[in-house]
């Protein structure tokens, strides 16, 4: 094996305001593991009420049939993360809506967020059901056990069936915003995909008409709220008759605007609070310079702020990459020329980050928060 410490040594960022740092491979496959066989990857991650940082990285086995497992990140005495302890699954294949007849069944690249006003967890993740990935919720009081909502239920925009979509890169911001309506909301980010998949064993999709107003068939990041109010679904008791989570008025965010960012854009981490306002790293997909016989993509990732007030508004985005594929590990994999953050662990100083990549594998990486930033209180 390569000496890893001479590959992060060179390669650092240089985007000067949110630049990464690799820090470690902190999970690989463990040989012998037919849970793993297939890659571990994307991560969901958040704080537990002990003080240790969770992960749900995504375990593929044979056939890319995915589970959500649970793992505890491990420190050195300098406080980096150097490994992980496994704890379990979180979240098997079960439901309806996550069995298909191509891999099996999937419950794909989580992300975790506490949010302190409904006092849960709560787990977005892909179904990967007969209709292709959807997205859904589960909640948890202590990061073991945890109740399915249900798939994402997203109200009509502008009479059009937003439903119809596949939809990926799904989450939630920490704390209630004002949603358009006025109202005290959850805002969820996702990604929906143009496109309507048969549910046939060849897994066969069709172009979807875009939602009103759209013109652009590139696939982006939208964003979309539930009021407060109507959030019972998150609280209720495994036997109530509460109505699963819908989210309303939808908007899209941003297009892909940057060569590395061209072919299509998706979120990433779940937001955390800064000086600047509301912070995440995303993924971007840009076109090979030199593509092989067969792969043409490179996925890399970049900063977005967006307002504290209002989400919707863009204060700022990266003209560059603030991470893309470097490491050998990040190159060759299962996927080549991924790197593809989506757990963010918020510190005093520093956020540390960590990433999918080449589908094979996690890393953890770390940004220093600007001096005149800083956690800012609701």
């Amino acid at each position: 094996m390569h000496d890893l410490q001479d590959h992060i040594d060179s390669f650092v960022a240089t985007e000067p305001l949110y630049g990464l740092r690799r820090l470690n491979i902190v999970m690989r496959p463990q040989t012998g593991d037919l849970l793993e066989e297939g890659g571990v990857l994307n991560p969901g991650g958040v704080r537990a009420a002990n003080g240790d940082f969770m992960l749900f990285p995504r375990l593929v086995a044979r056939g890319n049939y995915s589970r959500i497992g649970v793992a505890r990140v491990l420190y050195d005495a300098t406080g980096l993360p150097t490994g992980v302890e496994r704890m379990g699954v979180a979240l098997e294949p079960r439901e309806a809506y996550e069995l298909n007849p191509n891999s099996g069944g999937g419950c794909e690249d989580a992300r975790v967020t506490f949010i302190p006003a409904l006092g849960v967890y709560v787990m977005c993740y892909a179904a990967y059901g007969p209709r292709g990935p959807k997205g859904a919720l589960a909640v948890s009081t202590d990061l073991h056990e945890w109740r399915r909502v249900g798939l994402i239920d997203f109200a009509p925009h502008h009479g059009a069936d937003m439903n119809i979509y596949s939809n990926k890169d799904v989450f939630l911001f920490p704390e209630p915003v004002t949603g358009p309506d006025g109202r005290l909301s959850l805002m969820l980010m996702h990604r929906p995909m143009y496109e309507i998949w048969s549910g046939n064993t060849l897994g066969e999709r069709q172009v979807a008409p875009l939602p009103p107003g759209v013109t652009d068939d590139r696939w982006t990041i939208w964003v979309s709220y539930c009021p407060l109010e109507d959030a019972d679904w998150a609280t209720a008791s495994s036997n109530s008759t509460a109505s699963g989570p819908t989210f309303n008025n939808h908007h899209l965010l941003m297009l892909p605007g940057q060569a590395w960012e061209a072919v299509r854009l998706g979120g990433g981490t779940p937001p955390v609070r800064l000086a600047e306002g509301w912070f995440t790293i995303y993924h971007g997909i840009g076109k090979l310079a030199h593509p092989g016989l067969r792969h043409t993509l490179r996925y890399s990732a970049g900063a977005l702020v967006l307002d504290a007030q209002d989400p919707r508004q863009i204060i700022y985005r990266s003209p560059e990459p603030t991470l893309e594929p470097l490491l050998p590990e990040e190159c060759s994999g299962v996927v080549a020329d991924v790197v593809f953050p989506t757990a963010v662990d918020q510190r005093d100083g520093y956020l540390d980050v960590y990433y999918g990549m080449a589908d094979a594998c996690i890393g953890a990486a770390r940004m220093a928060i600007p001096c005149e930033s800083g956690p800012v209180s609701s």
